[in-house]
């Protein structure tokens, strides 16, 4: 079997029994399970969650996107090899760690397979947190032009590109469109303030004004267990984004959780530690694919610049990406996956036959 045919690359027509359209995004495919196949694994399987949850199979894949494009590669290379198992299992790893140190829980239920999730439905908080401890990207970008207040907050005058800040910023987003709040415009991703949470806090979801003090709280917590574990293996915690939601538990009580994924190479950025203490940043997350895509196409302005989308969409469809820049990629994620969790990465023969089977015999999930 050729690398190319370890690829998870379309993960949205696995024959799981539901009876909801599929919910398939850039990386991960949502199977909702119907009501009666949810009751019966809470109880089949003794899951921490309310008699009535929704749960659902999330499936993720190899696909790697850039600029809000899907690429491909030479070879029929419809993904990154071990890209999704690396993503699993870094997330795997920091909740798990979350728990063990009484943070708060996440979404996952369940770990059938390395590309698999069983998860409950939560109530989503409508922020994107990102954690910023140095300043680089888009940060530094704004920085270099002038701009010295994100999401109200003011930073210092004398800062240089890829600094570590005086101390952990919080610059929170809008997550989806949201509509008549004051100040916030009607458009996805759009920065916001913390007064903008505290004066709409039922806007975005949150249950209570103490809530905004909760999710702060883990906001730092998780970002700070994440860093210091990181920095054991000579590893840099750049910056981050955390998402939130509400969930109940088996007793009927309603929990703030971490959802989505976390500390991985797609949701932040991590520095090698012996490169960043010689003045040279070394990426081990999704920047390395960023910064190959602006060097291999000779205008690189296509990428960036969102007035030429329909050339960027044409650029991604018409071009596969040498091999060699997708095994870097995949190096990448498979590296730094096995630096965090102290094992080795094991790729699917058949990734999709194996879901399959497992969830046919184990879950009882497929007819």
């Amino acid at each position: 079997m050729s690398l190319a045919d370890k690829v998870l690359a379309v993960n949205n027509d696995l024959p799981i029994r539901t009876d909801a359209p599929v919910h398939s995004g850039k990386v991960r495919s949502v199977y909702w399970l119907t009501k009666e196949d949810s009751r019966r694994l809470i109880k089949e399987k003794g899951y921490n969650v309310h008699e009535d949850a929704e749960l659902a199979v999330m499936v993720i894949s190899d696909r790697i996107s850039a600029f809000e494009c899907i690429w491909t590669g030479e070879g029929g290379m419809q993904g990154v090899p071990g890209k999704g198992a690396a993503l699993n299992a870094i997330s795997n790893h920091w909740f798990k760690l979350f728990r063990e140190q009484g943070l708060a829980d996440s979404h996952i239920l369940d770990i059938p397979h390395p590309l698999v999730w069983v998860v409950q439905k939560a109530k989503p908080v409508m922020i994107e947190a990102i954690c910023r401890q140095y300043i680089t990207g888009s940060m530094w970008r704004s920085y270099a032009k002038g701009e010295r207040e994100f999401c109200g907050i003011e930073i210092a005058d004398d800062l240089n590109k890829d600094q570590k800040l005086p101390e952990l910023l919080i610059t929170p987003s809008t997550k989806g469109i949201l509509k008549d709040i004051p100040g916030v415009p009607e458009v996805d991703d759009v920065n916001i303030t913390r007064n903008d949470i505290v004066n709409n806090f039922e806007a975005f979801q949150f249950r209570s004004e103490a809530d905004i003090d909760l999710y702060e709280k883990l906001l730092k917590e998780g970002f700070d267990v994440i860093s210091a574990e990181l920095e054991k293996i000579d590893q840099v915690f750049v910056d981050t984004k955390f998402e939130f939601g509400y969930v109940t538990d088996a007793d009927g009580n309603e929990n703030l959780i971490y959802m989505d994924e976390v500390g991985t190479p797609d949701s932040s950025r991590i520095w090698d530690g012996a490169s960043y203490r010689e003045g040279k940043v070394i990426e081990n997350s999704k920047e390395v694919f960023r910064q190959e895509l602006l060097s291999h196409f000779p205008d690189s302005d296509i990428l960036v610049n969102k007035d030429r989308m329909e050339e960027r969409y044409a650029l991604a469809r018409d071009n596969e990406l040498p091999a060699a820049l997708i095994q870097k990629v995949s190096d990448t994620y498979v590296g730094i996956a096995e630096k965090i969790t102290g094992e080795k990465l094991t790729l699917s023969e058949n990734p999709k036959a194996e879901i399959v089977e497992i969830l046919r015999e184990q879950y009882g999930l497929v007819d």
